[in-house]
């Protein structure tokens, strides 16, 4: 049967504190108070040493009390020697000191409500200077532009175009075809009961142009290109490129984000007038294969509902949305952290700040031109 933890203390030498440990040091024994051990230190103590030849076992129980014992030397400016410890203890009691304590994640450790405040108020603050200078930033590369500097290469530019205008139309053309059709079909349950169905074509046709057109294409550019933008440019933060780019004199604002953002207010409203198209086509087929219209017919209804200045509009909220999709996927890239975790965080806020984004901008346009 094991023996109960427990400890006595001599003084081998003037100054010398000698601590032997007997019995088991296991979670399953109560061990003696250590202030006792604490006490024996006095002014003249200079040194403390461990014997382990009666120790039976021990456990982290061993390692909790030795961790007090060892604060208290320290704090006293006690020499502490652990050659008499099992070699194992030594480890685990290495390897503790190695890795520093995280501060502020302790029990116990509750922040204040006016702290919490305070400190989130000077982070909104920090993130809204960090987006004035941004916009600063590309005013003054936009007019290097305008000034006939070309702070970018023109074949970037083309690439961009291409990645945000020919190669979005699949994704464009099927989501469009299908909002047509949605709102096709359901305009049609409710005008058949009033035999308006040729009315299908107004509700569509007005629906696109205004505002499901832009808005669409919008969302689907947002979760396409605004994160992609984001993730370059992060990981272009993590592989150091950026700092590079500063180092030879280059604008990285300049270089990499303005054509972007031209690319994507560019791109955008011609994506849109594509959506407004294949929507109107995909309400077609509701309206032929169901309300028994003709084709002639119904792009003729269609013909006659839209103007010019509705079309306007929809060019309008979508050559904006272009440029907040530009400018959130290329903000949260340029404020990626330095690591493979920050890249998903940066892609992730890019696509929730541009929809965020385009809803509001949507519905502040749609109250102006209203009004």
């Amino acid at each position: 049967m094991s023996q109960p933890p427990g400890y006595r203390v001599d003084c081998p030498q003037p100054g010398h504190v000698q601590v032997h440990f007997t019995g088991a040091w296991t979670l399953h024994g109560d061990p003696p108070p250590s202030e006792a051990l604490v006490t024996a230190f006095t002014a003249a103590t200079a040194k403390l040493g461990f014997n382990c030849d009666a120790l039976e076992a021990w456990d982290t129980r061993l390692l909790i009390f030795l961790k007090t014992i060892l604060a208290a030397a320290r704090e006293r400016g006690i020499d502490v020697v652990l050659d008499g410890l099992p070699q194992g203890a030594r480890r685990m009691l290495a390897l503790s000191e190695a890795v520093p304590e995280q501060v502020g994640l302790g029990p116990g450790r509750h922040e204040w409500l006016l702290p919490r405040i305070g400190r989130q108020t000077l982070r909104l603050l920090e993130q809204w200077r960090e987006i004035a200078t941004f916009i600063g930033e590309i005013i003054l590369a936009l007019w290097a532009l305008l000034t006939g500097k070309r702070p970018f290469k023109p074949r970037d530019f083309f690439a961009f175009v291409q990645n945000c205008g020919v190669e979005s139309l699949p994704i464009v053309s099927l989501i469009a075809v299908l909002v047509g059709v949605i709102l096709s079909f359901v305009g049609a349950v409710q005008l058949q009961m009033f035999g308006a169905q040729i009315y299908v074509a107004n509700l569509v046709g007005l629906g696109m142009v205004l505002e499901m057109g832009a808005l669409m294409s919008g969302v689907i550019i947002a979760g396409r290109i605004g994160a992609a933008y984001a993730a370059q440019l992060g990981t272009m933060q993590v592989n150091e490129e950026i700092d590079a780019l500063r180092t030879m004199g280059i604008s990285p604002v300049g270089f990499l984000v303005l054509p972007r953002m031209l690319a994507l207010m560019l791109m955008l409203p011609l994506l849109c007038i594509y959506a407004d198209v294949m929507g109107i086509l995909g309400g077609s087929i509701i309206g032929v294969s169901m309300l028994d219209l003709s084709l002639v017919e119904y792009l003729e209804q269609t013909r006659k509902t839209l103007h010019l200045s509705q079309c306007g509009q929809g060019l309008l909220k979508s050559s904006v949305f272009g440029v907040l999709i530009g400018f959130a996927g290329c903000l949260r890239g340029m404020q990626c952290g330095r690591s493979a975790l920050a890249v998903g965080e940066a892609t992730t806020s890019a696509v929730v700040t541009s929809i965020v984004l385009i809803v509001v901008s949507d519905s502040i346009i749609t109250y102006f031109l209203y009004r």
